[in-house]
């Protein structure tokens, strides 16, 4: 059985976007952007749901070629790239690319079939793809990162939930700038 990790940048009040979709008060410092690196680097696979993959194919696949690109983008762009990953969607897309596999009918069968068989982490990324397996209960790991800002608005982190979810702190960190990593196993 595979471990499924769910985690992203928020703000102090869970949101994962401001308003409008706006990802600009979430800059990583050198620091952070590391350990993000290192944490993406031990996936297996990549689930995307279609917002979080256009925002990331956006810029990824070519950003090792930006003219001051720093070795831990270059890097990231490469394992980004290279990385499988699954996009799930109803929009029509052809031929998505960047090792990517699209799937268009039930994400939560996908998901849990994925999770049921053999190799290395998967990362869920979005909330609106995490949410139904938040609820199913087939995530194992929820790695927030906590900026000092609150937007008042935008995409949150979790969605409503059927029943609590009890969880284990297995690390947290401070980086520059004040963002708190907190790193949660399920019980």
């Amino acid at each position: 059985m595979r471990k499924l990790i769910y985690g992203m940048n928020l703000s102090l009040d869970g949101r994962t976007t401001a308003t409008g979709g706006d990802l600009g008060w979430s800059e990583p410092s050198d620091e952070l952007f590391e350990w993000w690196l290192e944490r993406e680097q031990a996936i297996d696979l990549f689930l995307y749901g279609r917002k979080l993959w256009e925002t990331m194919g956006s810029h990824w696949p070519t950003a090792d070629e930006l003219p001051g690109a720093t070795p831990a983008e270059i890097a990231f762009a490469r394992n980004w790239r290279d990385t499988p990953k699954v996009l799930f969607t109803s929009a029509e897309i052809d031929e998505p690319g960047w090792n990517t596999r699209v799937v268009t009918g039930d994400a939560l069968a996908e998901i849990t079939r994925l999770k049921a068989g053999d190799g290395g982490p998967m990362r869920v990324g979005g909330p609106t793809l995490a949410a139904p397996a938040v609820r199913a209960g087939l995530v194992d790991e929820y790695e927030i990162v906590t900026h000092p800002v609150i937007l008042g608005g935008g995409a949150p982190f979790f969605t409503t939930l059927d029943s609590w979810v009890n969880l284990t702190l297995v690390e947290t960190r401070t980086f520059p700038g004040g963002v708190v990593l907190t790193r949660y196993e399920r019980r």
